[in-house]
């Protein structure tokens, strides 16, 4: 145990410094967090589903949780089931045993359902692309409203996927 706190003081502290904060990311959150209120005016009810994804636009999407995009506070909130949900947010290119899956979720959303395509994966295939266990992109199994591209996205771009598919929406409905 000695040698290893020993060790330890003779190492120091290898971590790198905290980064130094900037308000331009916070700027831009905030414009689109005040722009969605405004669109929505009311709560957006988002299921995620994961078609086959790698899980790095998963971590992504969580992070909208933290308080730096707080997505709560606007009224966006994950839930469980796709009867309440008005909007899908599909990750991973779409494996073959995933297809029938993610049919019968999108059947399941009530109109006017909104599909967002998240990561390269998804938008496209990304690097897995069309084979024997992958469908690739999400679109080629049900219709995609707004794609985010990125490998995985950051959170501020999945909230600009959110508002663009949102308004979207807006537009479409009487």
């Amino acid at each position: 145990m000695w040698r290893i706190a020993r060790q330890i003081v003779r190492a120091g502290i290898r971590t790198e410094p905290a980064p130094h904060p900037s308000d331009a990311p916070r700027v831009e959150t905030e414009r689109i967090q005040h722009e969605i209120l405004q669109v929505l005016g009311q709560a957006l009810a988002i299921r995620a589903v994961d078609a086959g994804s790698c899980n790095g636009c998963e971590l992504e999407m969580h992070a909208l949780g933290n308080p730096c995009y707080n997505v709560e506070g606007l009224g966006i909130r994950f839930v469980a089931s796709p009867r309440h949900a008005d909007m899908l947010l599909v990750t991973g290119p779409v494996s073959r045993h995933m297809a029938l899956a993610l049919r019968r979720t999108w059947e399941a959303t009530p109109e006017p359902r909104l599909v967002v395509a998240v990561g390269d994966c998804g938008c496209s295939g990304g690097i897995f692309g069309e084979s024997y266990a992958s469908l690739g992109r999400v679109s080629n199994v049900i219709p995609v409203d707004v794609e985010v591209p990125g490998c995985p996205p950051p959170p501020i771009e999945i909230l600009r996927g959110i508002l663009a598919a949102v308004r979207r929406g807006q537009a479409g409905r009487p």
